[in-house]
């Protein structure tokens, strides 16, 4: 019986040789950035609701990239909705120092209606 190299080289691909076949040695990119929670969320979108984008993206091994760069889009669009929002209602620091439940009850509301925006422009589309 002929004797098989434990590794090969062929089209650009590494092989290691399994029992008798040989399997290709395929890596998928290093990615250090946390998906997040909105990543998170639109994962499970995809998966439960474009099956095949989600493949695609799962497939060619850039699934966590735009997972990560969505989560990064959709924080930082929050933060400038909230902002913008305190701005048009008044909510500022006079009125934390003032009235500080008024404040914590005027944030959880414009947070909550951001986090809407966030979830329909960006998350479930």
């Amino acid at each position: 019986m002929e004797h098989l190299p434990k590794k090969i080289h062929q089209n650009g691909i590494n092989y290691t040789l399994v029992g008798d076949y040989y399997i290709p040695d395929l890596r998928l990119p290093e990615e250090s950035r946390p998906i997040g929670r909105w990543g998170r969320m639109h994962q499970a979108f995809l998966q439960e609701h474009r099956p095949g984008q989600y493949n695609a993206l799962l497939l060619s091994g850039k699934l966590w990239t735009y997972l990560a760069d969505l989560n990064e889009q959709a924080a930082d669009r929050l933060a400038c909705i909230v902002s913008q929002m305190q701005e048009a209602e008044g909510v500022t620091e006079e009125l934390k120092a003032r009235d500080q439940l008024a404040w914590v009850g005027d944030m959880n509301s414009i947070r909550s209606r951001a986090e809407e925006i966030i979830l329909s422009e960006m998350i479930f589309v």
